[in-house]
């Protein structure tokens, strides 16, 4: 990488971490942490669109603006592992009619070890010439191959890769699914585990998690508490949690498939969940609350709840959604603390993280 292409990526992350400044400065006047990413390489899960023309397919993206596809030749931000097998894959694609008919999307997700999978969508049934051709590819570039059609998957080998991080001392294994949310940028979020994990380290009591996903915070904080509940709406992501949970041999948390709403129902006693037959939220004391909501962020319900807590540690991927939630927390909490991760280099996203203390009664 160049000199210039380095130049080019601080200055644009500093704009970033400027304009955040300006909105934060109010409320938090301490050092802010930053961590930067890799200008180049550092995409462990990419999207394509598929364009056919007379030449054959071709890796597309749409425009924001026209919203029409564009032809991708290479992808410079993407993992050195999806650059390698991008030219090669579509190649066996061209030469294949079986497996270039009607394709219209291919994703890729992959791991730090370079571990792959593969899936590709289609607008047709697939049958067993289909799967006869796929399995060929499959085998020819060493990777793992998913086929999805309206109603159908088919799995060749696995639906999963498995990411390996290590955190302070520790090293985690995270099952990563196909089609659920995993972190795209790999070395960044293992500077978030590790800053989440230090902020944490002292704690008391138990954590109550919001939002846990496949347990990506879940694993490397469980250590620093003596209970977790860990509550998230996908029944894959708590699935696929719990399976970390046990592959990690962490024995002091559980995982819910609920609503934020419904956590927050459950907790008031609104209404009793069969979801929770097996859990005395009575014997839970706990100490800190961990969201990590979606770009919308946060409903008033759950701001309702989290704010009980002694503390709150918020990640968010939307400074505007945080700003929000930030003007109804805040009378109850301060901020100790503020991280910016760049999960997303080269476009206007920055990942934040906070930690919120509540306010001396």
């Amino acid at each position: 990488m160049n000199c210039s292409k380095l130049d080019s990526y601080n200055k644009h992350l500093s704009n970033k971490v400027k304009r955040f400044e300006s909105k934060i400065r109010q409320f938090f006047t301490d050092k802010i942490e930053i961590y930067s990413s890799f200008p180049e390489a550092f995409r462990l899960r990419t999207e394509f669109r598929v364009f056919h023309d007379s030449t054959g397919a071709h890796y597309a993206m749409t425009d924001s603006i026209t919203k029409r596809p564009y032809i991708i030749n290479e992808f410079s931000i993407a993992a050195p592992k999806i650059q390698k097998l991008m030219p090669v894959l579509l190649s066996q694609i061209n030469d294949d009619f079986i497996l270039r008919q009607k394709l219209f999307g291919i994703e890729f997700l992959t791991t730090l070890s370079e571990e792959a999978l593969i899936t590709l969508l289609y607008h047709k049934k697939l049958d067993q010439r289909w799967e006869q051709s796929a399995l060929r590819i499959q085998e020819l570039m060493d990777t793992m191959i998913v086929g999805r059609s309206k109603k159908q998957k088919i799995i060749l080998m696995n639906d999963y890769v498995t990411e390996e991080f290590n955190v302070g001392k520790r090293t985690l294994f995270y099952r990563q699914v196909e089609s659920t949310f995993t972190q795209p940028n790999g070395e960044v979020n293992i500077k978030m585990l590790s800053w989440a994990n230090q902020q944490t380290r002292c704690s008391q009591a138990d954590l109550l998690e919001i939002y846990c996903g496949s347990g990506n915070f879940t694993l490397a904080l469980a250590n620093n508490f003596r209970k977790v509940l860990a509550v998230e709406i996908s029944k894959l992501s708590i699935r696929t949690a719990k399976h970390n949970a046990s592959l990690n041999g962490i024995a002091n948390t559980a995982f819910v498939r609920m609503s934020s709403k419904e956590l927050t129902e459950a907790f008031d006693r609104v209404r009793p969940f069969r979801r929770l037959k097996d859990i005395n939220l009575d014997e839970y004391n706990f100490s800190t609350v961990l969201v990590d909501p979606p770009r919308s962020g946060l409903d008033p319900a759950t701001i309702s709840l989290i704010v009980r807590y002694q503390t709150i540690v918020y990640f968010s991927c939307n400074p505007e959604s945080l700003m929000r939630n930030l003007s109804k927390i805040l009378f109850t909490h301060t901020i100790t603390a503020v991280a910016i991760f760049d999960q997303f280099p080269w476009t206007d996203h920055l990942e934040i993280g906070l930690v919120l203390n509540a306010l001396r009664r």
